[in-house]
């Protein structure tokens, strides 16, 4: 097992170099300049030269790579051209909401996902089971931004019951202050005991949560239908019904329980997938996380936020396979042993 994970470690640091690699050299030979980004556009050639030299723009490609790996082994992620401020600091402030999001999201995909996906399952050509493939089916393929706009315009501007944009009322602030303990409001609110917020804070969290959901739900139900469908068709279950078990008690002792195993393995993936995801969602939903951090750092060049919110998803891709692989690996012999 130790030999497992070790070898899962290895190849996985060698797809995070990898993707760090490629997006470093992207990210320089793409047009633009982010020195003059960096000192303004009313800057002198001599203030030009200098913030090329600081930023080590000067030196050849080659030579920024190893830096920047250098940096990223001694935890310098470099500064943000555009907040002035260490890039790995950002990322701890921006970073926490956008989970807050994917982690809310999770919750509805699970909570209705596994329902649909055994409804699914137990009524097998039928129209409960028609009707959950469709809607598997669209939540898969439905672009967000225009499921986003739908939203949006249904429970804001047509019905009024729900918020449109941000995290919370910041109309709250003024009455009752926030601190950011975490930078997640619904966390933090509850910490603080700040009901007012806290209710302000679920409220612009529906929309935008179930926005993201979409996808990880239609993975998820399809995937517990096609695992029950599947153990319901092994040996052993052909073996209980022929002993006389009533078709409800084969269905939910003997065909639920084994089938739900793949469920750790897709929520994993799913999660590094939605944290990537949300970026469109948070630009529509003015939600202050990675989303609006990256494409605030594509507008002004910012090399290296954008190096970093990429590294930061390949982080999380690699450590979710890797926790699946492990996962996989304890329940079943046969994996690390192939």
């Amino acid at each position: 097992m130790t030999l497992y994970v070790a070898k899962r470690l290895a190849l996985g640091l060698l797809v995070v170099v990898g993707v760090l690699i490629l997006t470093f050299v992207i990210a320089r030979v793409v047009p633009g300049d982010p020195a003059a980004s960096w000192v303004g556009p009313h800057a002198t050639p001599q203030e030009l030269a200098k913030a090329h030299h600081d930023l080590g723009l000067d030196k050849s490609v080659p030579r920024q790579v190893v830096d920047y790996l250098h940096g990223i082994v001694v935890g310098d992620w470099g500064v943000s051209i555009h907040t002035k401020h260490s890039v790995l600091s950002d990322l701890a402030s921006r970073a926490p909401a956008s989970v807050e999001l994917v982690v809310a999201a999770l919750l509805i995909a699970l909570a209705l996902g596994i329902p649909l996906g055994l409804a699914s399952a137990r009524w097998r050509g039928r129209a409960p089971d028609l009707l959950v493939r469709f809607a598997a089916v669209a939540g898969v393929s439905m672009p967000v931004f225009w499921l986003a706009l739908i939203l949006q315009l249904i429970f804001f501007q047509k019905l009024g019951i729900l918020p449109v944009a941000g995290q919370y009322d910041p109309n709250l602030d003024y009455t009752s202050p926030l601190a950011a303990h975490t930078h997640m409001a619904v966390v933090d609110a509850l910490v603080e005991g700040n009901w007012p917020v806290l209710w302000s804070a679920l409220q612009h969290l529906v929309l935008p949560a179930v926005v993201v959901a979409a996808y990880p739900l239609g993975v998820i139900a399809r995937m517990v239908r096609a695992s029950v469908l599947e153990t319901l068709g092994e040996e052993h279950v052909r073996m209980v019904r022929a002993l006389g078990f009533p078709e409800r008690a084969v269905f939910w002792r003997f065909g639920l329980k084994p089938a739900l195993n793949p469920i750790v393995a897709i929520t994993a993936l799913v999660f590094a997938y939605s944290l990537a995801n949300t970026f469109l969602v948070e630009a529509i939903f003015d939600w202050p996380g990675l989303g609006s951090y990256v494409a605030a750092s594509t507008q002004s060049l910012d090399t290296p936020a954008i190096i970093g919110v990429t590294l930061l998803i390949a982080i999380v891709y690699v450590v979710s396979n890797l926790i699946v692989d492990i996962v996989q690996a304890f329940l079943d012999p046969r994996i690390r042993l192939s």
